[in-house]
């Protein structure tokens, strides 16, 4: 894209209504999502995402676009299932729906390329806790898949639940990279985000139970298989060691959660808290350690925690702000699920010939 193009784009973002996901004005701006992903995605491989972080910042789009996940997310949860069970429904083609379910994989994917950027994340301002909570339930949706195998299975026509499926995984690996990027930011993160993340969450626990079930790698036929780049791959015998991208992901942010000063102070290091933590040391092996350098001071950490009984955390006496999005749209939304789900079946599920042609076209 052309800077003028990027800019462009980047101002024409909205945010839409539950009631309108899939209609024509929906997948405008789904549209446009799509081609500033794929330009983020060209940008940073040519080092120069500098000028579209700076576009989403100066028009204040982070927030837009955490809005637009968090509403697709309620949407697939609340109205995709409702959609599956009506009787009459008998749709042509499923692909309209699959734009819809497409729309959260879309948004997460330009949010990782650009939140490793200390600006973006500083621009989200509030809505940041509601990206933590976000982050929150897909990581805890990881955790439950390494310990049933599976995710929770939702009932939409068949072809279309293993693309939801598979979808609703990415996903949530993409939301464990975001979350490394904002824990990456500690510093300058408002308190609210700080309590969030450590009491209101638990996230180092959280964070300790991925270390251990590891849902991105699995033995099959007794070879052992790990998730990277969109696939599974099988691992031959003198890589089992290394670290993915995703066991980094998790030790970055551990180290960001634990190590620094404020969230020590703010950290409740009880019994059960301090037991899940000491978990790690027999993960922290030489071999491991040597890939990320950074882990001897987790060690050391552990070590001095193992021997001492951590002061209780300072009570601040903040007004604690709370996340609002998910509220908000489950408010206007309430007892009307049905209603939505069987307006979209007549207005944008059950497309003529000539719409879906020129939807594939788009």
């Amino acid at each position: 894209l052309l800077p003028a193009e990027a800019e462009a784009l980047v101002r024409a973002l909205q945010g839409t209504e539950l009631r309108d996901a899939g209609g024509q004005g929906w997948l405008q701006q789904h549209e446009y999502v799509e081609k500033l992903n794929m330009h983020a995605i060209l940008s940073a491989s040519a080092g120069q995402e500098q000028l579209l972080t700076e576009l989403l910042v100066t028009y204040a789009k982070i927030p837009v676009l955490i809005g637009e996940l968090i509403s697709v997310e309620i949407w697939k949860h609340k109205i995709f299932p409702v959609l599956c069970q009506l009787e009459d429904f008998k749709p042509r083609s499923t692909f309209p729906i699959y734009v819809v379910l497409h729309h959260e994989a879309s948004i997460i994917n330009l949010l990782e390329t650009v939140f490793f950027y200390k600006e973006i994340c500083e621009s989200a301002e509030d809505s940041i806790l509601d990206l933590i909570d976000y982050c929150h339930r897909k990581l805890t949706l990881l955790a439950a898949r390494s310990i049933n195998g599976q995710t929770a299975v939702l009932v939409p026509p068949q072809e279309l639940q293993k693309q939801a499926e598979t979808m609703e995984f990415e996903i949530s690996l993409k939301a464990l990279s975001v979350l490394r990027f904002i824990t990456d930011q500690v510093e300058s993160l408002p308190l609210s985000a700080l309590t969030r993340m450590l009491n209101t969450h638990n996230l180092p626990c959280l964070l300790v139970e991925l270390v251990e079930h590891c849902p991105w790698s699995c033995r099959e036929a007794g070879k052992l298989k790990k998730f990277e780049n969109g696939a599974w791959h099988v691992v031959p015998p003198e890589d089992q060691v290394k670290m993915t991208k995703l066991d980094g992901q998790v030790w970055l942010a551990l180290l960001n959660l634990l190590l620094s000063p404020e969230c020590q102070r703010k950290y409740h290091f009880d019994g059960f808290n301090k037991s899940q933590l000491l978990k790690l040391r027999a993960f922290l092996t030489d071999v491991l350690i040597d890939q990320l350098p950074n882990l001897v001071e987790m060690q050391r950490f552990l070590s001095h925690l193992a021997v001492t009984e951590p002061a209780p955390p300072k009570k601040d006496l903040v007004l604690e702000q709370v996340p609002v999005i998910w509220d908000h749209i489950l408010k206007k939304n309430t007892g009307k699920w049905e209603a939505i789900a069987k307006h979209q079946v007549k207005r944008v599920f059950s497309p003529t010939e000539e719409e879906l042609k020129l939807q594939a076209r788009r």
